[in-house]
């Protein structure tokens, strides 16, 4: 199993890191693939893992997307023919939009025949590098009408240690699961909390 990661900023290396530690093939897709801050994540998973975003989509079965969701209609005018593949949508459209759809997810399934999901886009790259807080993990949720997509955002979670990958519901809750992002930024950030918060569902 090939994955592609475009993004290669705090999330998207982090998620490398932490496929590549369980055998994953992972290649990092980018415009600038010699850019300075790829070049300091190349420096942790290895040069060769870089490549064009035309040359990494065409090798791989799934695609996580974690770029600033403005330049989603740019990336996928490079990226050539995406037909059944998944697509893991971990961006967070928070303040800036790509115009004229809500979210990453809702123009990928209006314009991309992928399987699409909504996943790894609530909470910070820390508690991805480690989901653990006193022995126990933290949890991910998920969203999306792709049954074959949420499986494997499920694999990938539990690949990375989260405890469990929630279904939070079908498409109509990717918006939902957004702003459950900005209220772990709203704690972490705004109210001070600090970056080491994160959430786990538990039940009596």
């Amino acid at each position: 199993m090939t994955i592609t990661i475009i993004g290669s900023g705090n999330v998207g290396g982090a998620l490398a890191q932490q496929w590549i530690k369980k055998g994953y093939n992972v290649l990092i897709g980018s415009q600038f693939p010699l850019s300075e801050k790829n070049i300091k994540l190349a420096t942790q998973i290895g040069e060769d893992r870089f490549t064009t975003v035309a040359n990494a989509v065409k090798q791989s079965e799934i695609i996580l997307i974690a770029t600033p969701p403005e330049v989603i209609g740019e990336i996928a005018g490079s990226w050539g023919d995406v037909s059944g593949k998944i697509i893991i949508d971990a961006t967070n459209s928070i303040g800036k939009k790509p115009d004229p759809y809500p979210t990453v997810y809702h123009y990928l399934s209006d314009t991309c025949n992928a399987e699409v999901v909504k996943a790894f886009n609530t909470t910070g790259y820390e508690n991805i590098l480690d989901p653990f807080y006193n022995g126990e993990p933290i949890d991910m949720l998920m969203a999306g009408d792709s049954e074959k997509a949420k499986k494997t955002a499920e694999e990938l979670a539990l690949a990375c240690g989260f405890g469990k990958c929630y279904d939070f519901g079908k498409g109509d809750k990717v918006e939902l699961l957004e702003k459950f992002a900005l209220s772990w930024i709203n704690l972490a950030i705004i109210q001070g909390m600090g970056r080491d918060i994160a959430f786990r569902i538990v039940k009596r």
